[in-house]
C-alpha cells in the first residue's frame, strides 16, 4: 500500500543537488549501494585531508514503498563499507547499529525503520535523536513516519518501482550530501 505522507514532509531547504538513476534490477541497486559507499568514503577522506568540508556524519532518508528495495540499497551500502555480517531490516528493532573500520578510522552507521511509528512523538519518545548528533550515518526508512522531527537530511533517496526495476531520484540538501551525490 502506497504511503503518501512523505509528499507532505519534503524538507523544508532547498535542493542543492537532484540526480535520477535508472536502476534496472536488484545487481543494479546494489551497484548504486557500492558507489554510494566509495562516494562517503571520498567525501569523509576528503574532508579530512583538507579540512574544507568538514564530515559530521549523514542524516539518508530513504523513501518508497513496501518492496521499493530500501533495504537492499542499506544492504548493498553496509556490504560495500566492509560490513561482513548479517544486515536485517530493522522493523521490529526500530534500530539496527553497525560499526566498520575504515582506513582513516571506525564508521558508525545506523539503520532505522520507523514503519511501525504511527506518530511523530514516538521517534521523540525513543531518544534516536543523540545517533544523530553522534557523527555517524543514519540511514532512515520509512522518515515520514517521524513528521518534521528528523530535521534537514543530508540526502533523500527516493525509490519508485518501474517495470521489473527501480527508478531512484536522489536529492542533496547539505555540502556534504551534494558532495557524496556527485560522486554517485
Amino acid at each position: 500500500m502506497p504511503d503518501q505522507s512523505g509528499l507532505a514532509n519534503q524538507p523544508s531547504a532547498a535542493v542543492l543537488l537532484e540526480r535520477h538513476f535508472a536502476l534496472a534490477d536488484e545487481a543494479a541497486t546494489m551497484a548504486f549501494g557500492e558507489r554510494f559507499a566509495r562516494a562517503i568514503d571520498g567525501v569523509r577522506n576528503a574532508s579530512s585531508v583538507s579540512g574544507s568540508l568538514a564530515f559530521n556524519g549523514l542524516q539518508v532518508q530513504l523513501l518508497g514503498d513496501l518492496g521499493a528495495g530500501k533495504t537492499t540499497l542499506v544492504r548493498a551500502t553496509l556490504r560495500a563499507l566492509g560490513h561482513t555480517g548479517r544486515v536485517r531490516s530493522p522493523t521490529y528493532t526500530l534500530v539496527e547499529p553497525y560499526a566498520v573500520e575504515r582506513p582513516d578510522g571506525e564508521l558508525e552507521l545506523y539503520h532505522f525503520d520507523l514503519y511501525r511509528f504511527n506518530d511523530p512523538a514516538e521517534w521523540a519518545d525513543a531518544g534516536f535523536r543523540e545517533y544523530f548528533d553522534s557523527g555517524a550515518i543514519c540511514l532512515v526508512e520509512w522518515p515520514q513516519r517521524a513528521g518534521s522531527l528528523l530535521g534537514v537530511p543530508d540526502l533523500v533517496f527516493s525509490l519508485d518501482v518501474d517495470g521489473d526495476g527501480r527508478r531512484l531520484v536522489a536529492r542533496a540538501y547539505s555540502e556534504s550530501g551534494k558532495a557524496c551525490l556527485e560522486r554517485c
